[in-house]
């Protein structure tokens, strides 16, 4: 588990990349990951690798933490610390930088004509998501749900997570 520093700060700068590439989270450039790990640096076994996926994948929380549980099973504490810095600091920075820069220039047109485009495609992916979800089930009380909730969104400004607590208190119940 004693990883020399210059192979650690190799890992945090692929890290640093692989986070450029991430889109779609974390788990979409694991192939690289274990490119790296596994068959370059062979810090990791493919079942050191598996498992730490498999891990992460089970436990509550963020679904990259599973890079957190390589770099630990990799390095330790330093291993753990220079992945998932390494593929949280440029998403993270990119998003607050983006973030930052629309509000200050919220009265431009472009950037008004950006967020008005994308509200449809949230709507549709929300969409999307509750058509795989209640067509799995076979339920139709789900698609009287997601109606619901779609309008509940569209037309009201209550807030999403008491939407999903919404959810949870019919789940228990048993209503879907």
């Amino acid at each position: 588990m004693s990883v020399p520093a210059h192979e650690l700060l190799a890992l945090f700068g692929h890290f640093l990349l692989l986070s450029l590439f991430a889109i779609g989270g974390a788990i979409t450039v694991a192939p690289d990951m274990h490119r790296v790990l596994v068959d370059q640096m062979g810090i990791l076994t493919d079942a050191q690798f598996n498992a730490s996926i498999a891990i992460a994948q089970a436990s509550p929380g963020p679904n990259v933490l599973f890079v957190a549980v390589m770099g630990y099973q990799a390095a330790g504490f330093l291993g753990s610390a220079a992945t998932l810095i390494g593929i949280m600091l440029p998403s993270t920075t990119l998003a607050l930088a983006a973030a930052r820069w629309s509000n200050a220039r919220a009265h431009w047109l472009p950037v008004q004509a950006f967020k008005a485009g994308m509200a449809p495609i949230v709507i549709a992916l929300m969409f999307a998501t509750a058509w795989i979800l209640a067509s799995g089930a076979g339920q139709g009380r789900l698609w009287l749900l997601a109606l619901v909730c779609a309008i509940v969104v569209w037309h009201t400004r209550v807030h999403l997570l008491f939407l999903i607590a919404a959810g949870a208190v019919l789940g228990a119940l048993g209503w879907v």
